[in-house]
């Protein structure tokens, strides 16, 4: 058999084996959008401790249709994602169930996670400012961004990408759709380029001096300064001064990682154990230290390169209360040009 067939087989192989319904008690099946990578670590810390293994499924996209597809027969257990607004997506389309756990709702902060119980925050990003050497941003706000000051001097990339929506969105929530608006043409006008590129970009074009200032997520600094984007992102990354911004009236805005429990789990209370792991001390240790991430769990240390930061103030806007107003923070992008 070439390689090629053994591939296939294999696929096909796991493929029936996460598809009947005789599940062992004694494993667990998580679809992820996530790298499983990037949590592999925590899986295996979860089976060693309790002996249950725990199978990932991968699939970059159509997550949620394929979990309606498979109905009452699915295998999925848990259900896990980056962004709060596709979590909430998949308890808009039916295909999660409540939780009550006494070890969850301690552990997670009221305003990352679900009040029904539907989804948990498990990691943080925030979204933060690349600053040149010399800038000077004490006390820098979000509202900032639209100050002429900065005219030519901003870096971004594209509004209508999920992080940019998602902070447009939270602006929303703080001031009103027409505050909004005006902010917004306010931090076009300041654009050193054409918004653009990727989050590292933003500090790739200070050390080039196309800008001083970049709007981009705190855990890319963490892969670059340690080298794990290559030797010369370490050199973008030790070009720039992080700073953690805060809205006037409120905090600093985050996005998460997060999962939620299948609607037709066949392991439930295993899911939930799964659950309560991943938001314990040792496993939100791991989160920091493999993705630069913030640990959800208050208590446990940051990585050292992300808590060279500064203390983080979370946003107290509820994330179901920023996510309700991303269309509108789209349609916003789109009404001022923000990408033109």
């Amino acid at each position: 058999m070439n390689t090629s067939n053994i591939a296939k087989s294999t696929l096909f192989t796991a493929s029936l084996l996460l598809s009947t319904s005789a599940v062992s008690a004694a494993e667990l099946n998580i679809y992820t959008t996530r790298e499983p990578g990037l949590i592999q670590p925590l899986l295996d810390s979860f089976t060693a401790a309790t002996g249950t293994k725990v199978n990932t499924v991968f699939m970059k996209d159509g997550l949620a249709e394929r979990v309606a597809t498979e109905g009452a027969s699915s295998p999925a257990d848990i259900l896990m994602t980056v962004d709060a607004g596709n979590l909430i997506d998949l308890v808009e389309k039916g295909i999660t169930q409540p939780v009550e756990s006494t070890v969850l709702t301690e552990s997670i902060p009221a305003q990352l996670r679900d009040d029904k119980g539907h989804w948990f925050a498990l990691s943080m990003r925030a979204r933060v400012i690349y600053a040149a050497k010399d800038a000077d941003l004490t006390g820098f706000t979000y509202e900032d961004l639209a100050d002429p000051k900065w005219k030519g001097k901003i870096c971004i990339r594209s509004g209508q990408h999920p992080y940019n929506t998602a902070l447009f969105a939270d602006h929303i929530a703080h001031y009103g759709a027409e505050a909004t608006e005006k902010w917004l043409t306010g931090l076009k006008d300041n654009l050193a380029r054409k918004a653009a590129g990727g989050d590292r970009d933003g500090a790739k074009d200070i050390l080039g001096g196309i800008c001083d200032i970049a709007v981009a997520n705190s855990y890319y600094v963490g892969l670059m300064r340690s080298g794990k984007g290559g030797e010369e992102q370490v050199t973008w990354a030790n070009a720039i001064n992080v700073v953690l911004p805060t809205f006037k009236d409120g905090g600093t805005q985050v996005n998460i990682s997060g999962a939620a429990v299948a609607k037709n789990a066949p392991n439930k209370a295993e899911a939930v154990k799964l659950l309560e792991y991943l938001v314990s001390d040792e496993a939100q240790k791991i989160y920091a230290e493999a993705n630069f991430e913030y640990p959800v769990k208050a208590g446990v240390a940051a990585d050292p390169i992300i808590a060279s930061f500064g203390e983080l103030k979370i946003d107290p806007k509820p994330l179901t209360e920023i996510v309700s107003h991303r269309k509108q923070a789209s349609e916003l992008v789109d009404k001022v040009g923000f990408d033109n």
